[in-house]
């Protein structure tokens, strides 16, 4: 080839490429979770002395979003379980729409052998933040629950759970609900236990204080964050009880989570507690303290800022003791001095009665003197300084 007609077929290239239209560039896609429930082995509550399973039952769980969505998938587990699960018949309706069948990687019925979760086939439901959505599912074979316990109404068989059916407290099998969006939320998960559940506020009413943060930061920086739920009740730092302890369950629980930029941590009242005898007295708090830095260090190299909330008073409930009190003190102090923390949360200041600081303040607990009820919930929303949060440096607007 000539070098005139080398030039001319390149000059010819050229021109061909640069008069082309540009490739459609698509949407970037961007996951982040809405909903959680920790899994958690099965409890057997008893019901006039039979364990509560589901056996062919339509669960119907009323999901509030904890942020906004263009898409959704939804994630079941059978992780904790110790058996195979089989799932069918899920479906999701959005307020004021119809409801959508759910699959996973086509399929509409599974089965999940004991350690396995499966996430869905993205659903594209748009929905605002704090919309609900109606999540039901079919249960064939007898199964226990295998996350932590939500709000939910149950029917027989295969057939529409109605709004008349009684709400229920129970274990389940969804365990997280992805919304997909076009900007990164910044992600807060609220890790604890029945404290942080919010186990003994108003059943469906989202008066816990995770939801109720998660109400303040919406205000503040519409679009910006989104709160999501990892306490489970009974749940301890250093030792299995109803659940493994928060260390052996970060991975699962917070970790494995897309995009958390923060954790909101209270627990440990589980751990210094007597089991129910004085002679089992509970953990040292130089245990429970040693747990805080492992936990606080592992979720540090993945670049999430941990903020510890002081542990708030019992006094007077069934497990107080001299001990305990003296234990809860010394962590408190430990999680408001240290320095571990990237910054604190003093619950105790906001909970404690003036007079009698052991104790809750009067009219923030329920019959227990353990669990704050709604108020107290909200006394412990409000104590959470917005500004631990740099929301200046949130894109805010209602974009998903």
């Amino acid at each position: 080839m000539t070098p005139g007609r080398w030039l001319a077929l390149a000059a010819m290239a050229l021109s061909t490429w640069v008069g082309a239209p540009a490739l459609a560039q698509s949407t970037p896609t961007v996951w982040a979770p809405v909903w959680t429930a920790s899994a958690a082995p099965a409890r057997f509550d008893l019901a006039d002395g039979v364990p509560l399973v589901h056996r062919d039952q339509t669960i119907r769980q009323d999901i509030r979003l904890g942020g906004s969505a263009r898409a959704l998938r939804f994630r079941v587990t059978n992780e904790l379980g110790v058996a195979p699960l089989r799932l069918r018949a899920m479906t999701v309706t959005p307020a004021g729409g119809a409801a959508a069948p759910v699959t996973f990687s086509g399929d509409a019925e599974v089965v999940l052998p004991p350690g396995v979760s499966l996430v869905s086939d993205s659903l594209a439901i748009s929905a605002p933040a704090f919309s609900r959505l109606t999540v039901t599912l079919h249960v064939p074979d007898e199964a226990a629950g295998v996350v932590r316990r939500t709000p939910m109404r149950l029917g027989p068989g295969s057939a529409p759970v109605g709004d008349t059916a009684p709400l229920d407290y129970r274990q389940g099998f969804l365990s997280a609900v992805y919304a997909e969006r076009d900007a990164a939320p910044a992600v807060v998960v609220a890790l604890g236990d029945s404290i942080t559940e919010g186990a003994t506020t108003t059943r469906g009413a989202d008066a816990d204080w995770p939801s109720l943060l998660a109400d303040r930061l919406e205000a503040l920086c519409p679009g910006g964050f989104v709160v999501v739920n990892a306490g489970i009740s009974g749940n301890q730092v250093v030792r299995d009880g109803r659940s493994p302890n928060v260390r052996a369950r970060l991975d699962r629980d917070l970790l494995s989570l897309p995009g958390v930029t923060h954790v909101v941590w209270i627990e440990g009242i589980n751990d210094i507690r007597h089991d129910g005898n004085p002679m089992n007295p509970g953990r040292d708090p130089e245990e429970v303290i040693a747990a805080y830095r492992q936990v606080v260090a592992r979720l540090h190299l993945h670049g999430i800022k941990v903020f510890g909330g002081s542990l708030t008073p019992f006094g007077g409930s069934e497990r107080f003791d001299a001990r305990s009190e003296a234990s809860r003190q010394a962590i408190n102090a430990f999680i408001r001095t240290s320095g571990v923390f990237d910054g604190v949360i003093d619950f105790d200041a906001a909970l404690r009665d003036p007079n009698q600081p052991s104790r809750l303040v009067a009219g923030a607990h329920t019959d227990d003197r353990l669990h704050p009820n709604d108020e107290g919930h909200r006394r412990m929303a409000q104590a959470i300084d917005l500004a631990l949060f740099d929301p200046e440096r949130r894109s805010c607007g209602r974009r998903h």
